[in-house]
């Protein structure tokens, strides 16, 4: 992946988890990292991730500081996000030891803590082709396993035995590992060119604005 070519803004939910360790790596790439923990902090940005983190604890704050509706609205506009392990499960439609869905923007189903407990994380050399050739080294903390794929969601990346570790649909990018924690910055690069070509939909006076956002247009000028 190349530099980002324009500047974006994109939010780093900062309400639990490794949120911090985000933030470092889109400065690294040269792009605003904005940390969210109230609605209004989502004003102005372009991209979202979600971190890894306790899945339960964030889905109560998440609530607790009316964050879930404002999320969705961002995503249905168009807006590009990318969850890693916690961040997956809170994507993820459908979380099959019980809890109901947060956001469930992906037709996935995940089991958390497929793993096992922290002292068998374990560190994995991964082929993701949307990245390009050099495998993607990727820390698995307590990590998320995908169990269902829907026909809607491109696989990106499976462990050696098949399992599924990373998924796309669209805009919508999540992985069960920690790129962030190995030095790995192509996921948020690859997020930052979409944040890039959400924030400038209609860039040019041969391209019609991003389909999406046209509709969201529409739909605040009908109410």
């Amino acid at each position: 992946m190349g530099a980002v070519g324009q500047p974006v803004r994109i939010g780093v939910l900062a309400i639990q988890g490794a949120f911090a360790e985000h933030i470092k790596v889109l400065g690294d790439i040269g792009v605003e990292a904005v940390a969210v923990r109230l609605p209004r902090d989502l004003n102005g940005i372009s991209g979202l991730i979600l971190p890894g983190g306790e899945s339960t604890t964030m889905r109560k704050l998440i609530d607790e500081w009316g964050l879930r509706q404002p999320i969705l609205d961002l995503a249905q506009q168009g807006a590009p996000m990318f969850g890693t392990c916690a961040g997956m499960i809170l994507l993820s439609k459908e979380i099959t030891d019980g809890d109901q869905p947060v956001f469930p923007l992906l037709d996935i189903s995940v089991k958390r803590n497929a793993f096992g407990r922290q002292l068998e994380s374990f560190e994995s050399e991964l082929d993701v082709p949307v990245l390009g050739d050099r495998k993607v080294h990727a820390v698995f903390i307590r990590a998320p396993i995908v169990e269902r794929v829907g026909p809607d969601v491109d696989v990106l990346a499976q462990l050696d035995d098949g399992r599924v570790v990373a998924v796309r649909k669209g805009a919508i990018i999540a992985t069960a590992f920690h790129p962030e924690l190995a030095g790995e910055t192509r996921f948020h690069r690859l997020l930052a060119t979409m944040a890039a070509a959400f924030a400038e939909p209609g860039e040019g006076s041969g391209r019609r604005p991003h389909p999406l956002r046209r509709a969201a247009a529409a739909k605040r000028q009908a109410d």
